[in-house]
C-alpha cells in the first residue's frame, strides 16, 4: 500500500496518509484519490522517505499509534525541520482517545480524524483544512510581496536620498576649490574615526552602527554654506584681511540655517538632517572654546562635529588649497598631535593615531593631484 496513489486527474494538491493499517488507507485512498494526488505510507520511516522528495505534501494525515515511531515522534520531527514544519498535520486517533487529541492539538495538530473513518466527515475536515492553507499561502505570498514591495521603496529612496546629499555637496564644490574629493575623503575619515571610537565609554551611548552611517551620510554636507560666500573671498589666493575671514566664517551658520530650512520644508524629522546640521555649524569648534561660530568647548561640542573637525583639518594639511601646497603626511600628524586638547578632542585624536593607516588608504584612493 505503500507509494503513491494517483487520482484521476492528477489533481495539484497533494495529501500524505500514514497509517499502519493497509485498509485505512485504502479508505482514504478511495475518498481523496478522485479529486487529490495521494501518497500513501505504512510507517513513520517510510513517510520520512517520501517527505524527503519533491513535491512535498500539502496535508498530512497522520496515524498516532504505530509500532516503533508513532504518530507523535513523527511530528515533532516534521516540526523541528524547516523543510516541513508548516505543513499542517491532521492527526487519525481512535473513536475515544480523547487524551490523543488533546495531546496533539497542543503539539500544534490542526485538526484530528477518529476511527472508524467517516467519509463526510473526513473530506469535510481535508477540505478546510485545505481551503485554510490555501488562504495561509495566499496571504504569506502577499506579504513577501508587501515585504519586497517596501524593501525597493526604501532602497529608491536611499538611493534618491544619497544622490541630492552628492549633488548639493558637488553644488557647493562647484564654487570652492577644496571639495571634490575632498568629500569623499572626509566623509571615509569621519566613518574611520567613529567606528573606532564605538566602544569607548566617552563616546559608546552613541555611537552604534546607525548613527556611524548617519554620520558617514551627513558629513558631505559639511561646507554647505560655503555656496554663500562671495567669490573674492572663498577664492582668494592669498591670506583673507581680518573683514574678509568674518565674512568666511559665517558658512557655518549659513550651512546650518540651510539645513534646518530643508528640515522644515521635509515636514517632518529627518534624521540625518539633525546631524548635518550639527556637522555644518559646529565643525570648526575647537576642544578649547576657541573656534568659531559660537565658541562652543569641550564636550558642548557635538561629537559629529569633533570628528569632522579633525577630518577636515587633516585633508586641508595634506592637500593643495589656492592659498598652500599640500604638507607631508608626517608633518600633517605632527599638527594634529600638536592640537590635541586645544583644538581637537583628545581622544579623537587618539582615534586618528590609532586608525591612521585606514586613513593613508582613503587617501590613496581618492587621490588628487598635487596631494602629498
Amino acid at each position: 500500500m505503500d507509494d503513491l496513489l494517483e487520482p484521476a486527474d492528477k489533481g495539484q494538491i497533494t495529501i500524505l496518509a500514514v497509517d499502519d493499517v493497509p485498509e485505512n488507507l485504502s479508505v482514504l485512498g478511495e475518498l481523496l484519490q478522485p479529486t487529490y494526488r495521494l501518497r500513501a505510507a505504512t510507517s513513520s520511516q517510510r513517510a520520512l522517505e517520501i517527505l524527503a522528495l519533491d513535491p512535498l505534501p500539502d496535508l498530512i494525515l497522520l496515524d498516532v499509534m504505530m509500532p516503533l515511531m508513532d504518530g507523535f515522534s513523527l511530528f515533532k520531527l516534521l516540526r523541528e525541520d524547516p523543510r516541513t514544519q508548516e505543513i499542517p498535520v491532521m492527526f487519525i486517533t481512535a473513536l475515544n482517545a480523547t487524551e490523543e487529541e488533546e495531546r496533539g492539538l497542543e503539539m500544534g495538530a490542526v485538526d484530528y480524524i477518529t476511527k472508524p473513518l467517516r467519509p463526510p466527515i473526513v473530506m469535510a475536515r481535508v477540505h478546510t483544512q485545505l481551503a485554510l492553507k490555501r488562504a495561509r499561502d495566499m496571504l504569506r505570498d502577499q506579504n513577501a510581496f508587501l515585504d519586497a514591495e517596501v524593501q525597493r521603496r526604501m532602497r529608491e529612496n536611499q538611493i534618491i536620498q544619497d544622490v541630492s546629499i552628492n549633488a548639493l555637496a558637488r553644488l557647493a564644490g562647484t564654487r570652492d576649490t577644496e571639495t571634490g574629493s575632498h568629500i569623499r575623503r572626509t566623509q571615509e575619515y569621519v566613518r574611520i574615526l567613529a567606528i573606532g571610537l564605538r566602544g569607548h565609554p566617552r563616546f559608546k551611548d552613541f555611537l552604534n552602527d546607525h548613527i556611524i552611517d548617519l554620520l558617514a551620510k551627513s558629513a558631505p554636507l559639511h561646507d554647505i554654506g560655503k555656496v554663500g560666500i562671495p567669490d573674492q573671498i572663498l577664492l582668494k589666493p592669498g591670506k583673507l584681511t581680518p573683514e574678509e575671514w568674518e565674512i568666511m566664517k559665517t558658512h557655518a551658520k549659513l550651512g546650518a540655517e540651510t539645513i534646518e530650512q530643508a528640515e522644515q520644508d521635509s515636514g517632518a524629522p529627518v534624521e540625518f538632517l539633525a546631524l548635518a546640521k550639527e556637522i555644518a555649524h559646529w565643525h570648526h569648534e575647537r576642544w578649547d572654546g576657541s573656534g568659531y561660530p559660537d565658541g562652543l568647548a569641550g564636550d558642548a561640542i557635538p561629537i559629529s562635529a569633533r570628528l569632522m573637525a579633525l577630518a577636515d583639518v587633516f585633508d586641508a594639511l595634506i592637500n593643495r588649497r589656492v592659498y598652500k601646497e599640500a604638507m607631508p603626511i608626517h608633518e600633517s600628524r605632527e599638527i594634529i598631535i600638536g592640537e590635541r586638547g586645544s583644538h581637537f578632542d583628545p581622544d579623537v585624536v587618539d582615534a586618528f593615531l590609532a586608525t591612521l593607516d585606514k586613513f593613508l588608504a582613503v587617501v590613496s584612493e581618492y587621490a588628487e593631484n598635487g596631494s602629498s
